[in-house]
């Protein structure tokens, strides 16, 4: 039995949101990238961008210029935009606005303030259930299809074998990342058809991120029990929101940091130190979650849970389709066949 533990490695935080498909390295210090050209969609694995460095002030254009031409007619703006304030909250009030946000761990203006609202909770009822009982004949249907990205092979002849002698499975992630909380769903529905998780708990992405509140699993605190795998998880921030980051959760130990220098790069990713990370027994690498998290967007853990029985769904197709690529990673590197009960036939 394994447990997702913390270790005593670096102190280095490896990661910071930044990248489609992984959250990356980010230097608060050095946030400027160059913005893509006007008109040009950004393309799955891009960076985000950021706003260009400026070395000298721009010429005073808009408010700032009319300010300066009027500067008792400037003078009032603030005093009406508190009025209309007042009256937009008066009027929610009247037609039954909405009375609660849903559980959030949100950044305000300029980073100083943080919700208190707990990470995680416990995980809706019949969840797990579902995840981990999707028929081999949704499985088969769904296969391996190419809105999903399967792990690379490393061609490395050193297994990662835990301290049991089983081959071991590493995930790192963190809970404010998308991409770490899509990727989660089917680490947790391909790992289940070789063992049993227990004491998962509910969770969810920044809401100040891209992909915001993305409903997953939390493996902090989780363990994994199976003959054959061993699996291990680091969860290294939490999405709580201190300054212009997130409260440390778990650090890597010195080796897995040591995994993470060697295969956290080029050729498995052009976001070197990305995350999700996934090792699987050193043969093959996952860096970025291998669906993209917007199939997942606006919609609770039950109600994605419940579609996943069904080969026609979205999100059915995305985690279902990339559990079945991680279990033929998983076979391939190991020569471990799953659970024939819930096996695609492989």
């Amino acid at each position: 039995m394994a447990k997702a533990s913390s270790g005593s490695g670096s102190d280095k935080r490896p990661v910071r949101p930044n990248q489609a498909g992984a959250s990356a390295p980010q230097d608060p210090k050095n946030r400027s990238s160059q913005p893509r050209p006007a008109g040009q969609p950004r393309q799955a694995g891009q960076p985000r961008p950021a706003a260009a460095r400026r070395t000298a002030p721009p010429p005073a254009t808009g408010f700032t210029a009319f300010r300066r031409e009027h500067p008792m007619m400037a003078a009032l703006v603030p005093v009406a935009l508190v009025i209309v304030a007042l009256v937009a909250l008066v009027v929610v009030k009247a037609t039954g606005g909405s009375s609660a946000a849903p559980p959030a761990s949100k950044v305000e203006a300029g980073g100083a303030s943080v919700s208190t609202t707990a990470g995680t909770s416990a995980l809706p009822a019949g969840v797990l259930s579902d995840v981990t009982s999707v028929s081999p004949a949704t499985l088969a249907a769904i296969g391996e299809p190419s809105a999903t990205v399967a792990p690379s092979s490393t061609g490395a002849k050193t297994s990662l074998t835990a301290s049991d002698g089983k081959p071991e499975i590493l995930f790192i992630g963190a809970e404010y990342c998308p991409f770490c909380a899509a990727e989660r769903w089917s680490v947790v529905e391909a790992l289940s058809r070789f063992g049993t998780f227990s004491g998962l708990s509910a969770t969810h992405s920044s809401t100040s991120d891209v992909y915001p509140d993305t409903q997953t699993f939390s493996f902090y605190g989780a363990t994994y029990s199976s003959a054959s795998l061993d699996f291990t998880s680091v969860e290294l921030e939490t999405n709580q929101a201190s300054g212009d980051s997130y409260t440390t959760l778990q650090t890597p130990t010195a080796a897995q940091q040591a995994l993470l220098s060697k295969y956290d790069k080029a050729p498995y990713t052009d976001q070197p130190g990305s995350i999700p990370f996934l090792d699987i027994d050193n043969k093959y690498i996952g860096v970025g979650s291998g669906f993209t998290p917007q199939v997942l967007q606006g919609l609770s853990m039950t109600q994605i849970a419940a579609q996943l029985n069904n080969p026609n769904s979205a999100v059915a197709t995305a985690i279902d389709g990339e559990a079945n690529r991680l279990v033929t990673a998983i076979t391939a590197a190991t020569g471990i066949q799953p659970d024939a009960a819930t096996a695609q036939g492989s």
